[in-house]
């Protein structure tokens, strides 16, 4: 068990990942408050309201926090949603509506948390990223988008934030078994995608239905939160999905391209 008195904020908490993480880490000493729209909560956690789209409820959400607990020593940020569509038919609103959520709702999170974690003398901050977030996934190129520059900005935050004892965790999850696949948003397709957007899309879905537990991604985050040295980034899913992280890194673009084409479903 750990130290009871550690707080850890849980955004995305009312479903999927989210949820799942925050039905978890209370095993592990920690007091939850898991935030939402909504701001259902557990047995084991307490709910509270946070738009991570909106700058004052974000604000407002980690004050009351910090008000009744009177500190944040972790955040796991897991809001976000998907779109799909092709890049030529996707509205420029709803594109910028998916970064807004998953990147631009986890940097309003961070820089929330981040003054009282530096008054305390250190914190732990885990972004839920993808495997799409370094291999772009066609007809989810705005979801892939989000993913790609929360990666380049945690690397970036990592830096600055270590000096106080910060660290900065990477989770990139496969496709997991979650409400995320029916709560996708598709977007009417131009005729001339629409069988490889179709196509795309089924492959993506079936392997989501058919994928890991949410509850393994629980419980590698717990494991970085009591880790000493926690890794920058971690895969987390089925073998046959991370290894393409691996490939990219080594082959040829080419050479990669070609064979992710059929897992891709392109």
């Amino acid at each position: 068990m750990g130290n009871p008195s550690r707080v850890a904020l849980v955004t995305g908490a009312s479903s999927g990942i989210g949820l799942a993480i925050a039905e978890h880490l209370p095993a592990g000493g920690w007091t939850v408050v898991g935030t939402s729209r909504r701001g259902t909560g557990g047995g084991t956690w307490e709910g509270a309201v946070m738009d991570v789209d909106d700058d004052a409820s974000v604000a407002n959400g980690v004050a009351k926090v910090l008000a009744d607990h009177g500190r944040i020593d972790a955040l796991v940020a897991c809001a976000g949603w998907g779109l799909a569509g092709p890049v030529e038919s996707t509205p420029i609103d709803r594109a910028k509506a998916q970064v807004e959520t998953n990147f631009w709702g986890c940097v309003r999170a961070v820089q929330a948390v981040l003054p009282s974690m530096r008054a305390h003398g250190g914190g732990r901050i885990v972004l839920m990223s993808s495997i799409g977030g370094e291999i772009g996934i066609p007809f989810q190129a705005f979801y892939s988008a989000s993913k790609f520059a929360l990666e380049g900005y945690a690397e970036a935050l990592a830096y600055e934030v270590a000096p106080f004892g910060i660290h900065v965790t990477l989770i990139q999850p496969g496709n997991f078994a979650t409400g995320f696949t029916a709560a996708r948003d598709k977007l009417t397709v131009d005729p001339a995608y629409q069988a490889a957007n179709d196509k795309a899309v089924a492959l993506m879905e079936k392997d989501e239905r058919n994928g890991a537990d949410p509850h393994k991604i629980a419980e590698l985050v717990a494991k970085v939160l009591d880790a000493k040295k926690p890794r920058r980034r971690i895969s987390v899913g089925k073998n046959g999905e991370r290894v393409g992280l691996i490939a990219k890194r080594l082959l040829p673009h080419r050479a990669f391209e070609a064979a992710a084409k059929s897992a891709l479903g392109v």
